[in-house]
């Protein structure tokens, strides 16, 4: 595996600016240990990333987390989980039983404090145990951005972005 150079993460994600240095040797050593070595899983997973952070820029979900509350689906089942485990890190991990999961993966206490993820080593580390939890470096091998952003998003939102994304990760890593 290569590492990604700072020049090619600028060049992907031009929008990321300086939060890319911030972020570089994380995003490669994330990489390094879920797996995502091939230039093909890498350039997937930097256009994820990209549209899912709004390039490096969101590491916290906008939104308040409220929609969340109450969710059985994403654990949530103590008043006030929804806007606790609302989304975080660069691929948005989502409710209490994710944080969970994710923090004993990680070995972080995600339960007492969910604002470890907003950290970047814990935000490239989360995306990649998101990553290879969800079995997405085989889809990535396939090429199949649509499968990809149906497993990260649970529909198309964004595809049109991600796709292009994808698309100027081939080129810049190739």
């Amino acid at each position: 595996m290569s590492a990604v150079t700072l020049a090619q993460l600028l060049a992907i994600l031009p929008n990321a600016r300086a939060r890319a240095a911030a972020f570089l040797a994380p995003l490669n050593a994330a990489m390094v240990e879920f797996g995502i070595t091939t230039p093909a899983r890498q350039a997937s997973f930097l256009a994820q990333v990209g549209h899912e952070s709004g390039s490096l820029v969101y590491v916290r979900e906008l939104a308040s987390g409220k929609a969340y509350e109450g969710r059985a689906d994403l654990g949530n089942t103590q008043a006030g989980d929804g806007v606790r485990f609302k989304g975080r890190g660069l691929l948005q991990v989502t409710g209490r039983a994710n944080y969970a999961a994710c923090g004993k993966a990680l070995g972080l206490d995600l339960l007492a404090q969910p604002e470890l993820l907003e950290q970047a080593i814990n935000a490239c580390r989360s995306a990649g145990w998101f990553w290879q939890t969800k079995g997405l470096n085989a889809l990535a091998d396939a090429g199949d951005q649509v499968k990809v952003t149906r497993r990260i998003n649970g529909g198309t939102n964004g595809l049109a972005e991600r796709q292009a994304l994808f698309a100027v990760a081939q080129r810049v890593l190739a």
